[in-house]
Parts: structure tokens; C-alpha cells; sequence
């Protein structure tokens, strides 16, 4: 039982400022003596026990009337473990520039906002607790622990702006579960060794971090896998080593990395199942493991230069709107870089190519379109057996898989031209005298080239040169070859649009 003639001049100053809400300084105004990472050094006369501050915010000191008590305490080296697991906390807790020797814990406990800002603590257990305001800690650096909020409960904003976490761990941040109806902000100069674990966050205000650097290089800078939020913003030179994991995340409005430098080594980007309103995938640098967006589902996609130049998987995307910011002067991108975008994908899958098409028809641009499922035509051609394969070829070359169906047509004209000119050139023996029509070299090629009907002219004539009688064959040959491959490709354009 803490009696108030043992404690200290500075704890004593804490003790009768507490029921007013007073704020106790004892920092010096020289910005060395005040450094709290060099607070290991300070005498009796700037030590403050934990066990005191506890006491206080248990009850220790009676509320005096027309006053609202809270504990404020700045510049002053907090010696022992400031314990409060488990407590019932009806009080403010403001401390600025202070240096904790020990563990924080508020675990399982119900708060007040806690600021706890330019401090250095070894680490933070707030394990399901439940903050009603604030949780502040900008500027405060985690020595070598963590910040332990899963399952936490945060009312208001979680503030990291400027902090750094220096974890002894894989994870800076360890936040499964954690609730937070305000926003994340860790911007100006946030810094985390380690990663943030955020499986399963609901993130209401949203997760907000311009400029920010992250270090996990063996394993996720970012874990944030089926987490929800308004909103996601990894802008400004924002910087991970390590890959950033936002998998089957679902964003309501955005997520951002426009400027990100994503080109770190192991860095990479899991958007897959993700569902978000937009994605702009604008980063200044991609990442070198590549960006999967397999399965995701977004309104509006925004990309680059940098993004389409990595490795994207893009197998079961979904989108309503496909814009680039560095747009060529056709429209949105070239089409055959975005099939080249595609192509890009490692393996064949058909989806990506008609989501394209899709886009495409729906923007007007109908040849764009049929250009895509030509190339889809194409890259299927290669996952397919030899046989398969030539068969593909000679449909590509015909009647570009349907897609081009006025190839059939200047075939037919060449082989028209060199029939016409080879068969005038020579002269026909009837099959009949005296009956039949006169020879015509145009008709008789047309009717070798037209397997269906003809002109009479093929059952009444043939020839003893042996190259002119090989040349008909050939004709009667590419013919049925020409006739197949119409049919095999209009059949196929129909059915695609």
C-alpha cells in the first residue's frame, strides 16, 4: 500500500496534479538532457515508479469535485512495468517524451483515450482491449517488443504518424482482429522492423500510410488478409521489403499506391480475391515478385507503365473500368499492349482475354475487341498437341479464327489469279467432243476452288500436262481447305459476338 510520505518530489507532484487533470513537466528544455532514447540516464529526480501511476489510475487518489481527473506526465523516466491488465480505466493517460523501462500492458482492460507521444517504451500489450478514443502514439518508438492489438477495440483513431517499431520479431505490429472505427494513420516518417499483422482488421476509417517504410525482407511487410476498410493508401514513396499481402481484403472505396517504390528485393504485391471499388496500381517502382490479382473484383483499374512492364496474374479479375495513367494517344492503352499485358500472365487462362474483349465492346471499339480473341486464339494454340496446333495455324492464317474472315477472301483471289493465268495459258482436252460449254480458265478455276455447285466446266475438261493436272489438284484441295476453314471460323465469330 503506496503511502504518500514515501513517495518522491516528482512522484508527489504527479500524485496531487492527477484529481485536476494537471500536466507535471520535468523536462529541462534542452532537447539532449530531453531525449528519452538517452533517458536510461536520468536521476531521482526525473523517475516516476509505475506502481504510483497505477495506484492513481485504479482510484489511489479521490476525483476532486468541479475537476476531471487525468494522468499527464512529460519528460520523466518510468521505472518498472506499468501493469494494468485487466483494470477498469475511467481517467486519460497524456505521457510525452517519457522513457518506460518496461512492458505497457492494458490487456483485457476498458480505457479512455491513452496518448503516449515522442516516448520510448520496450513494448505494448493491448491485447482485446477496448479504448473508448484515441490510442496516440506518434513519434514513440517500441525498443525492441511489439504492439500487441488483437481483437483490441479502438473507438477512435489509431495515430502511428512519425512512430517507429523496432521489433526483436517477424511482427512490429501483431492486430489480428483488431476494430477500429477511426481511421490507421502512419505517415510522417512512420517506420515499423518488422511487419503489421492485420488478418482480419475491420479498419472503418481506413488504413492510411504516404511515405511509410516497412522491413520484413523473409517475409510479409504487410499481412492484412480478409481485413475490411474504407480505404487504403500505400502513396508518396511508401517503401516495403517484403511482400505486401492484402488477399481477399475488401475495400469499399480505394486502394492507392500511387508513387509507391514497391522494387525491393522479395518485394511483391497479393491483391488476389481482393473486392474494392478501385485499384490504382500506379506505383512508381513494381514490385520484382510480381502483382497478383487473380479472382479480384473492382469497379475501376488503374495501371502504369511500371505495372504492366512485372509479372501481373490476372486469372478470374473482374472489372468495370480499365484506365492507364500514362494513356497512348489511341485512348485508354494500346490494344496490343494490353494483350501484351495479358500475355505477360504466366500460363493460358481464356478469362483474362474476354474480361479485355468485354471492356472493350462495351467502349465501342468492336476491332480491339476481335483483336484480343484472336490473341487469345493464339496463345490457346500453343498449350494444344502438334496436330491441333497446325490445324490452329492454318485457321490463323485463312480466316484469322473468324476473326478475320476477309483473309479466306484475298486467298481466294490469289489463287483465282494464278489459276486463271496458268489455265489460259494452256490448252484443255474435252472430255467429250462436241459437248459440253467452251473452256473458260476463270470458271474452270472457280469451279475447282468451289467444292459446293460449279459452272460445268471441271467434269468437261482435262489436261496431259502433268504440272497444269497437279495444279488443279492443289486448287480442288485449298478449296475444300478454304471452304472448312469459313465455315469452322464464322461458326466461331458468330458464337463470340
Amino acid at each position: 500500500m503506496l503511502q504518500y510520505d514515501d513517495l518522491t518530489r516528482p512522484e508527489r507532484a504527479v500524485w496531487d496534479a492527477f484529481p485536476e487533470g494537471r500536466l507535471v513537466d520535468l523536462r529541462t528544455g534542452v532537447a539532449e538532457e530531453d531525449d528519452p532514447g538517452e533517458g536510461q540516464d536520468w536521476g531521482a529526480g526525473r523517475t516516476v515508479r509505475a506502481e504510483v501511476l497505477v495506484a492513481l489510475l485504479l482510484g489511489a487518489n479521490a476525483t476532486q469535485r468541479g475537476a476531471v481527473a487525468a494522468l499527464g506526465l512529460a519528460g520523466a523516466r518510468i521505472a518498472g512495468r506499468l501493469d494494468l491488465a485487466g483494470a477498469d480505466i475511467a481517467h486519460t493517460v497524456h505521457l510525452a517524451s517519457c522513457r518506460l523501462d518496461e512492458t505497457v500492458s492494458i490487456r483485457d482492460s476498458a480505457t479512455r483515450t491513452i496518448r503516449m507521444t515522442d516516448c520510448h517504451v520496450y513494448d505494448i500489450d493491448a491485447r482485446m482491449a477496448r479504448i473508448e478514443g484515441r490510442l496516440d502514439l506518434r513519434r514513440t518508438t517500441l525498443r525492441g517488443g511489439r504492439l500487441a492489438l488483437t481483437n483490441a477495440h479502438v473507438s477512435g483513431e489509431l495515430i502511428l504518424n512519425g512512430a517507429t517499431l523496432e521489433s526483436g520479431g517477424t511482427w512490429a505490429l501483431f492486430a489480428g482482429g483488431l476494430s477500429v472505427e477511426g481511421a490507421v494513420f502512419c505517415r510522417d516518417g512512420f517506420r515499423s522492423r518488422g511487419g503489421l499483422r492485420l488478418l482480419g482488421a475491420q479498419l472503418s476509417g481506413g488504413l492510411i500510410m504516404p511515405g511509410a517504410r516497412l522491413e520484413n525482407p523473409h517475409g510479409e511487410a504487410i499481412l492484412a488478409e480478409h481485413a475490411t476498410a474504407t480505404a487504403v493508401e500505400l502513396t508518396d514513396g511508401f517503401g516495403a521489403t517484403g511482400a505486401v499481402c492484402l488477399r481477399g481484403m475488401h475495400i469499399t472505396n480505394r486502394l492507392t499506391l500511387n508513387g509507391a517504390a514497391l522494387g525491393e528485393p522479395g518485394g511483391s504485391l497479393d491483391c488476389s480475391r481482393m473486392q474494392a471499388g478501385e485499384i490504382d496500381l500506379t506505383p512508381r517502382t513494381a514490385p520484382p515478385g510480381g502483382v497478383d490479382l487473380r479472382g479480384a473484383r473492382v469497379e475501376v483499374l488503374r495501371d502504369n507503365e511500371a505495372v504492366r512492364a512485372a509479372v501481373v496474374r490476372l486469372e478470374g479479375l473482374t472489372y468495370t473500368s480499365l484506365h492507364a495513367q500514362d494513356a497512348a494517344p489511341r485512348g485508354p492503352v494500346g490494344v496490343e499492349r494490353r494483350v501484351a499485358w495479358i500475355r505477360g500472365s504466366p500460363g493460358y487462362s481464356p478469362q483474362p482475354y474476354e474480361q479485355l474483349a468485354g471492356w472493350y465492346r462495351l467502349m465501342g471499339h468492336d476491332d480491339d475487341a476481335r483483336l484480343v480473341l484472336l490473341e487469345k486464339q493464339r496463345h490457346r494454340r500453343g498449350t494444344l498437341r502438334p496436330l491441333n496446333r497446325l490445324r490452329g495455324h492454318v485457321f490463323d492464317a485463312t480466316v484469322g479464327y473468324g476473326y478475320r474472315p476477309w483473309r479466306a477472301g484475298s486467298w481466294l483471289l490469289l489463287l483465282s489469279l494464278i489459276g486463271t493465268l496458268v489455265f489460259g495459258a494452256h490448252t484443255p482436252i474435252p472430255n467429250k467432243e462436241g459437248e459440253g460449254p467452251p473452256f473458260s480458265a476463270l470458271a474452270y478455276t472457280l469451279d475447282l476452288l468451289i467444292p459446293i455447285g460449279g459452272f460445268g466446266q471441271r467434269g468437261a475438261w482435262h489436261w496431259e500436262n502433268d504440272g497444269v493436272m497437279w495444279l488443279s489438284y492443289a486448287l480442288i484441295a485449298a478449296g475444300w481447305l478454304l471452304t472448312t476453314a469459313v465455315v469452322a471460323g464464322v461458326t466461331r465469330s458468330l458464337n463470340k459476338n
